[in-house]
């Protein structure tokens, strides 16, 4: 493959966003590095040095000095030098794309979506840099005057996924630098490559801004990098994108130091299709919701609880859109669905197709791995539909790969039973054009996601509106909204301009 961006022959050795270094070595085949392997074709891409733990601290005691620079800095001229990164991602659109497309796998349309989000989430975080709003309270007390503030908290680490290897970091980071904070970036071992080609982006307007070195770090490795930020002190606020089990680990390391965590874990996301839906709205949002991203979205489509006196007509339909999805190389925008990110996450989809099977599930779509020329990456499957029961373990759980589970519902409480009657709690969606389910739905009683939507599927959000689940999903927000608070600290101030000093319960001394 002609190389998308400028990529060294020699390992490349993460730092600060002052500058990427190429690290030459002659005891390179000593050092412990990640390879990074595209699941398009399986090439190798490039050799990716991992952080030591001298690494790590280095870069955390620069990350702190600046710091110390950079919250001094007016939010509004922080919200200029972000402006001014999402002018690099316009610049470099296609190619990061493209980069993003070949090393994660997902289709090009959808890598460079994904960047169009970096410069959204930019151009958010310009405007958020003058809304850092506190409050003014009354004051019970005559001549006092009560107000609060936000404040940086220092040191974000930031924790990323593979199957969003470079948006949720700018979600966190953009967000977290008009605030005034500094980030420590630890992007997911499988794309190493796309979380470096950022750094090189928005070098040039750090340096040109005389930002201080270490407002963006990048530190490489796997989950032994992320315990050194969820043990560490020092990092204010540990931000993880991942599984729930990883969220669950992150967690309970960062409350054992009383530190600050903002999780978005897994979903298991629903559409709830009524008798009173227009199914030429919902079918194409099922199919995109399923096989986007070959199902390695949190947001994406696995559940379709279907009312049953239109079961049949739904299935028909879901069978006439999937035979015309096109599975190939997610650089060729004529495809639909590109591969799977490894073969570890084929054998997964491989293990639930076979315990599908075992408890009864019929498919109304096969499944099937695909071989031959085109894939010889081993990592392309086919996207496939089961019919089955939310009650089974395999549909608690969430798989990573284009598997949809077809249900049946009587009563929209029924529906509404199922949608919620799972671990996790991301997204979900009705259909329907009746007024009172879609009122019912998104009421208390209704879906318990932190992302309920009517006549639109699950999958992707808006930078304007706050990002995360609930329950197994981990309770955090990103983007847009009041996201920003996560990345402060509130402090509560009252001033006293009277010539008293008023004391609780009447006490008073004699002076």
């Amino acid at each position: 493959m002609q190389s998308i961006l400028p990529l060294p022959t020699q390992p490349v050795k993460p730092g600060t966003s002052t500058g990427l270094h190429f690290w030459h070595d002659e005891t390179r085949k000593n050092l412990n590095v990640l390879d990074s392997y595209s699941p398009a074709d399986g090439q190798l891409i490039a050799r990716v040095h991992v952080s030591t733990r001298s690494d790590y601290d280095k870069v955390v005691e620069t990350a702190q000095a600046a710091f110390a620079e950079w919250r001094l800095v007016p939010a509004p001229r922080r919200g200029e030098i972000v402006r001014q990164m999402g002018e690099q991602f316009r610049r470099y659109k296609r190619e990061l794309g493209t980069l993003v497309s070949y090393e994660m796998g997902k289709s090009l349309q959808e890598g460079l979506g994904e960047v169009q989000e970096i410069i959204d989430i930019c151009d958010f975080g310009v405007g958020q840099s003058r809304q850092l709003y506190g409050l003014t309270m009354q004051s019970e007390r005559p001549a006092h005057r009560m107000l609060e503030q936000w404040h940086p908290l220092g040191v974000i680490g930031i924790i990323s996924a593979f199957n969003f290897p470079v948006a949720v970091w700018s979600w966190n980071a953009m967000i977290a630098w008009v605030c005034g904070n500094v980030c420590v970036w630890k992007p997911s071992e499988k794309t190493p490559l796309t979380a470096l080609a950022c750094q090189q982006i928005i070098g040039d307007v750090l340096r040109n801004n005389d930002v201080p070195e270490g407002v963006s770090c990048l530190i490489t490795g796997g989950g032994e990098a992320g315990e050194w930020l969820a043990r560490d002190p020092r990092i204010a606020l540990v931000s993880a994108t991942g599984s729930t089990r990883m969220g669950k680990s992150v967690a309970e390391t960062v409350a054992g130091r009383l530190g600050k965590t903002l999780l978005e874990l897994g979903g298991n996301n629903a559409i709830i299709v009524s008798e009173h839906a227009d199914l030429d709205l919902a079918i194409p949002a099922i199919v995109f919701g399923a096989v986007g991203t070959a199902g390695q979205r949190c947001t994406t489509t696995r559940r379709i609880i279907v009312q049953e006196s239109i079961y049949g007509d739904v299935k028909n339909r879901l069978k006439k859109a999937y035979a015309q999805l096109r599975i190939g190389s997610p650089l060729d925008e004529t495809y639909h669905v590109g591969p799977l990110i490894d073969r570890a996450a084929v054998t997964s989809y491989q293990q639930t197709v076979q315990e599908i099977r075992e408890l009864g599930g019929q498919f109304l779509i096969e499944p099937g791995i695909l071989d031959g020329l085109g894939f010889e990456s081993g990592c392309y499957v086919r996207p496939c539909i089961a019919e089955a029961k939310n009650e089974w373990p395999v549909v608690q759980r969430e798989t990573f790969a284009p598997i949809l589970y077809l249900l049946k519902y009587s009563t929209l409480e029924d529906a509404i039973r199922q949608q919620n009657a799972v671990p996790q709690g991301l997204s979900s969606a009705i259909f329907t054009l009746n007024i009172r389910e879609a009122e019912r739905f998104l009421s208390t009683i209704g879906s318990d996601c932190g992302i309920a939507n009517v006549n639109i599927g699950t999958s992707g959000a808006e930078i304007g509106g706050a990002f995360g689940g609930e329950k197994e999903t981990g309770g955090g927000r990103e983007s847009g909204s009041d996201a920003w608070k996560a990345y402060m600290r509130r402090q509560t101030n009252t001033i006293n301009y009277g010539t008293t000093m008023p004391l609780d319960q009447g006490i008073t001394f004699e002076l």
